[in-house]
């Protein structure tokens, strides 16, 4: 059973790309176009289902040893659930729920498997390949404004195959400082020179979301690492992030029309007001569409899919019991991060730290953008991966 973990785990990095089109199985609306046709996207499911069967079966044969991020993922899964069960349709976040829960078997086959020949490597070309072709997709489909319908929506943005420019934002978040840090550290030339080879595809399709919580969450992440990694670059992060903010400000607008300023502030204080009234364990997950026309403000957007933050969506959703687990699982994350970098060698903290850059710029784009593919299909699997690249770096075969 073993020999097929490095395919394994290397196929679960590789689909990310193609999560956002599991939003068409749900009763929300979608906000955009997903290339997935239904039969395909109910095959991917179907992947996603025989891989968590194997993660369960390998990881019974071979437990993870005391996992400090057990215990507060399944109490997140939990509270999902319970707000969910409380919550206004009970049945319609359990496919995102159960996406999460698949999510934690994977985190735990990371933890366990990492360093087992083969794994680590599988990861790393598996994402690097895949953020590269999903990444060259995005860009080709803007040059030649293909399909039609997605371009217009989007004001010729670069969206791909994830629904909407923020989704494609937020993956290319966390996939640049992974790249930057795999290019940098690994002793594979191989995967050296694909590391900086996807590097120049994503970064262009990055910009070509013009997407401001996006650009302001890479400014972020790359500000993080600066400062992280010493002294030395610490003075470059205030400029970082006042280069982010400059960007954003001199030509966000012109791919926005109209401008979605005000509409936000209106769709926080509609959350707001959801929040006042289900306080404790929200209105049930991906529940926000349908109680927002009854708190929407008169000058307010006519349908929100979410709060357009991460805080106030999950806080309407899943009420404090949610909040409460979702800050258990970062606090607790952090903490066995900082311990495991303790004693790590250089090319251990390096990779680590590019990994925990690119989460923690996912967090500034989540302040005025919910992005589900960052929470159900990057969060949990990447903190394992921040985790294991501590400990074992790249792996003794990169």
């Amino acid at each position: 059973m073993n020999r097929a973990l490095p395919f394994a785990l290397g196929l679960s990095f590789f689909i990310v790309p193609l999560f956002p089109s599991f939003i068409t199985l749900t009763a929300v609306t979608v906000p955009g176009v997903s290339l997935l046709p239904a039969n395909a996207t109910l095959a991917l499911l179907a992947v996603c289902a025989v891989t968590a069967a194997y993660f369960a079966a390998v990881l019974m044969k071979r437990p993870v040893q005391h996992p400090p991020t057990l215990v507060p993922l399944v109490a997140w899964v939990a509270s999902a659930l319970l707000a969910a069960a409380l919550g206004f349709n009970p049945a319609g976040g359990l496919l995102f729920i159960g996406i999460a829960a698949v999510d934690v078997l994977w985190h735990l086959a990371i933890l366990r498997y990492y360093s087992y020949p083969g794994v680590s490597r599988a990861i790393y070309y598996a994402l690097l390949l895949s953020g590269t072709l999903a990444s060259l997709a995005a860009v080709v489909m803007v040059v030649l404004r293909f399909p039609q319908n997605q371009y217009a929506i989007a004001h010729g943005r670069a969206i791909g195959t994830f629904v909407l420019p923020g989704e494609l934002a937020g993956y290319l978040i966390v996939f640049l400082p992974i790249a930057y840090a795999v290019a940098r550290i690994s002793r594979d030339r191989t995967l050296r020179i694909v590391a900086w080879a996807a590097m120049v595809p994503a970064f262009a399709a990055f910009v070509l979301t013009f997407s401001r919580a996006g650009w302001m969450g890479l400014a972020a992440a790359i500000a993080f690492f600066a400062y992280a990694r010493g002294s030395v670059q610490r003075r470059f992060a205030p400029l970082i992030l006042l280069g982010g903010l400059a960007a954003v400000l001199v030509v966000f607008n012109a791919h926005h029309n109209p401008a979605e300023n005000y509409t936000r502030l209106s769709i926080f204080q509609s959350a707001v007001e959801i929040i006042r009234r289900f306080p404790l364990t929200g209105v049930g997950p991906f529940d926000f569409a349908r109680i927002y026309p009854l708190v929407r403000l008169p000058d307010g957007d006519p349908q929100a899919f979410h709060a357009h933050s991460v805080l106030l969506t999950i806080f309407a959703e899943t009420g404090i019991v949610g909040i409460a687990a979702v800050v258990f699982v970062w606090w607790r994350f952090v903490r066995a991060l900082r311990d495991a970098l303790h004693n790590a060698g250089q090319s251990r903290v390096t990779l680590a730290l590019a990994i925990g850059a690119g989460l923690a710029g996912t967090w500034v784009q989540g302040l005025i953008d919910t992005v589900s593919v960052v929470i159900f299909g990057l969060w949990i699997p990447v903190m394992a991966l921040a985790l294991a690249a501590a400990a074992e770096g790249l792996g003794e075969e990169s």
